[in-house]
């Protein structure tokens, strides 16, 4: 089908009588100017022809698209290989491939991953003397800074070990706490956070980056108190629209590894080590897709067959990253072993940390 569209639709322009290229001059030797690239046709077109121009477009992405696939999914490394060597006509372009595979996957990730994030634990009625002695401590450094006589009487209640003591009893406390940041839970307002730092001497007080912690932390405590689910799940959503960009980051540093850990191939660039980053994330993205369409029929129907299932196409996974090592990098078995484990643990270590800096940002949108 898409070679028969191909031949019908690939001369649906009649050839201009002048040579001269009209993009850039050129006198044109052929069909096609051999300066910018630019087919040297009648520039007017009906509406027939532009209808077959567009199909031809799309069945042009989609041939090429399905050919790097095939080869992609069945022969590791292969692809990128090939692509780095200048062989390019056959294959679709890694940049051009990777929006349109990540953008498939995260639009079915959205759709089937809705957060779910529950509360199920139930906080103690009353305070344990390890819980009442730590309040005590907080509260009587309080008093040094503070004048509330909340305080004082929160301390007396304390310090009478005969009743028990619910949290909601202690006056100066503020409400359960959704997040614990550095302490904020002790403060119910950024004022009275304010109020307390600028009693402090100098050396006392929380550097820049805790002020900004602390404040957030009393911020949503205040936000979501009553509704700690709501917040969660505020949260969550949050963490998870940050996955595109996080893994979007990732590529750069991926193949800044892959440059380290092949650093005396001198014939191999960075941008190669980044077209070999980009086929993989490809591969990856795919893979994962039908690992979630696995998991998806486990859950429906039950068998435990899907299990086995999982967990071979998991072990796929990596051993397509370690035949695509080695027949990219063409280097012997043991040095290809040895360079696919610290790919692996670098690469777990840099998700890591920019999921930790997400983490963050998560927290600041709420």
């Amino acid at each position: 089908m898409y070679l028969f569209l191909r031949k019908f639709c690939v001369s649906h322009q009649p050839q201009r009588r002048e040579k001269d290229c009209l993009n850039c001059g050129t006198i044109v030797q052929g069909h096609y100017c051999h300066v910018c690239g630019q087919e040297n046709i009648v520039t007017h077109q009906n509406f027939g022809g532009l209808t077959k121009h567009f199909i031809y477009d799309i069945f042009h992405f989609d041939g090429k698209f399905f050919d790097t696939l095939k080869h992609l999914l069945f022969k590791p490394g292969l692809v990128a290989k090939e692509y780095v060597k200048g062989k390019r006509a056959k294959y679709l372009d890694p940049i051009r491939m990777y929006l349109f595979t990540s953008a498939v996957f995260f639009v079915f990730f959205f759709s089937v991953a809705q957060p779910d994030m529950r509360i199920s634990s139930t906080p103690q009625p009353y305070l344990t003397n390890k819980q009442r002695l730590k309040l005590l401590e907080d509260l009587q450094k309080k008093t040094l800074v503070s004048g509330d006589s909340n305080v004082l009487k929160d301390i007396a209640v304390l310090k009478d070990t005969t009743r028990k003591v619910k949290r909601e009893q202690v006056l100066s406390l503020p409400n359960e706490p959704i997040i614990h940041v550095y302490g904020s839970e002790k403060y119910r307002s950024v004022e009275e956070y304010d109020s307390i730092q600028s009693r402090l001497r100098q050396g006392a007080k929380d550097n820049w980056l805790k002020k900004k912690l602390v404040k957030k932390g009393i911020v949503l405590n205040s936000k979501y108190s009553g509704n700690a689910e709501g917040g969660l799940r505020k949260f969550w959503e949050n963490f998870l629209h940050q996955l595109p960009y996080a893994l979007f980051i990732s590529l750069p540093f991926f193949a800044l590894i892959l440059k380290m850990l092949y650093s005396r191939r001198k014939s191999f660039y960075y941008s190669d080590h980044a077209i070999f980053t980009l086929y993989h994330y490809i591969f990856s993205f795919l893979i994962l897709l039908v690992i979630f369409g696995v998991d998806g029929l486990r859950t429906w129907l039950n068998w435990s067959v899907f299990d086995w299932l999982l967990f071979s196409l998991i072990v796929f996974w990596f051993y397509y990253l370690y035949r695509s090592l080695l027949n990219f990098y063409e280097q012997n078995i043991k040095k290809t072993i040895g360079k696919f484990l610290l790919l692996n643990f670098l690469g777990f270590v840099t998700i890591l940390l920019l999921s930790l800096i997400f983490l963050f940002l998560s927290i600041f949108q709420l």
